[in-house]
């Protein structure tokens, strides 16, 4: 009873009015006679039955095939996926809607079509999706309906997926941090006579030089023995530590210092990497998420997993994983710390860091231009007074242009 009352009085009040237009019609022509309201009363009887067998055979022998490509992309990337509907029967199927749900925000699946009898229509989607974050798409929906629109009905196709959004880094040409003390460790690295992973390029073949140094494809090419061009290899390990303290973060959206955070960590991570460097990623957000250092794209991979569900939930304050996380890191360490927080309690913590020989860098979230209440400028003027190098991002900044050394390589001088 519940159901029905509710189909009648709530979700299809077209055809509530149906209903009581024929109860109304048959008390005035049990009242009167009056032969309009019995013809009425009876195109009622004839017709709702009608509208809905018409209803359900309208879904009755479709076939839906989602196609979607991928289930990894980066924000502002593409997501697109090809739907494919296809009539099984000799009846044409008229005004079905399709439509592929999701949360992913640009994502609008939606479309009414038309499929003749035994035909296929199919239509590509391609969404641009502008957020990070773990996203569902599906299962495909069809509704249909008769052409009185007193019947509604929607069956499920396919399944529900899972799409992982990437956060988007960007480049960083001209980032610096300070350099722990090993061979090769620094800014720019160093030409070397021994044999490392890092070939830099080519040049003559000279009297003493090992036939294992030989570059074949530019002998082959310049006619000319050519050999390759070694340098050193930073060995040194990079950490990179997220603040998602949720009491230091401010901002909504894009513009937050969450989003920020997020993008600047995958940046830097970026920027190792693909320089070779063995990098380690920390951060405590839904849970206390730890990457043990590592180089190649799938750390970098694993590192943008992480990104994308970070998410600024955490209780821990930074000052606290600092000192309860120190024991990882040695004397041939550099800690990167991205933060938005005011407590200047973690600046200790760095400053306990670089006494045991660890070389510590910080990136620092101007709040204030977030529409937080407070300033970082206590912050920064405790880590200048403890040599802490330093950078400072403010909202609207542009992330690579924030995050450039200055020519005399004081990156907290106002830019």
């Amino acid at each position: 009873m519940r159901r029905l009352y509710r189909r009648l009085f709530v979700d299809d009040r077209t055809l509530t009015g149906v209903v009581l237009l024929f109860f109304a019609c048959v008390i005035i022509a049990l009242s009167t006679g009056f032969w309009l309201t019995w013809r009425v009363a009876y195109i009622a009887v004839v017709g709702i039955p009608l509208a809905y067998v018409w209803s359900r055979l309208n879904l009755r022998g479709i076939e839906i095939t989602p196609d979607r490509h991928t289930d990894r992309l980066q924000a502002g990337g593409v997501f697109e996926e090809r739907i494919t509907v296809r009539n099984t029967t000799w009846l044409t199927k008229i005004w079905l809607e399709v439509n592929d749900p999701s949360e992913m925000p640009g994502h609008n699946a939606r479309r009414v079509v038309t499929v003749p009898a035994r035909g296929v229509k199919s239509w590509r989607v391609r969404s641009t999706i502008g957020r990070r974050g773990l996203y569902t798409v599906g299962p495909v929906e069809v509704t249909t309906g008769d052409p009185f629109g007193l019947f509604r009905h929607t069956r499920t196709y396919g399944r529900q997926q899972n799409i992982l959004v990437y956060p988007r880094a960007v480049d960083l040409p001209s980032f610096s941090v300070p350099a722990a003390n090993l061979p090769g460790e620094g800014r720019f690295r160093r030409r070397t006579h021994y044999v490392t992973p890092n070939a830099s390029g080519v040049r003559p073949y000279e009297f003493g030089d090992s036939f294992n140094r030989i570059h074949w494809s530019s002998t082959a090419r310049t006619g000319e023995l050519m050999v390759k061009i070694f340098e050193l290899d930073p060995a040194s390990d990079i950490w990179i530590i997220l603040d998602l303290h949720r009491d230091a973060h401010v901002g909504e959206g894009d513009d937050s210092t969450e989003e920020y955070g997020v993008r600047i960590a995958a940046s830097v991570a970026r920027y190792f990497l693909t320089a070779n460097r063995t990098v380690g990623f920390m951060t405590y957000g839904r849970q206390f998420d730890v990457l043990d250092a590592d180089r190649g794209i799938q750390q970098y991979t694993r590192i943008l997993e992480s990104l994308a569900m970070a998410r600024a939930w955490g209780d821990a304050p930074l000052g606290d994983i600092l000192a309860n996380e120190a024991r990882r890191f040695g004397r041939h360490t550099t800690v990167v710390v991205v933060t938005p927080s005011t407590d200047e309690a973690w600046v200790a913590g760095l400053g306990a860091l670089q006494q045991r020989g660890v070389k510590v860098a910080a990136i620092l979230l101007e709040p204030s231009t977030f529409g937080g209440d407070e300033s970082a400028l206590g912050v920064f003027a405790s880590l200048a007074s403890n040599d802490v190098f330093t950078y400072i991002v403010k909202r609207a900044d542009d992330i690579g242009a924030a995050l450039a050394a200055s020519t005399e390589g004081d990156p907290t001088r106002e830019r």
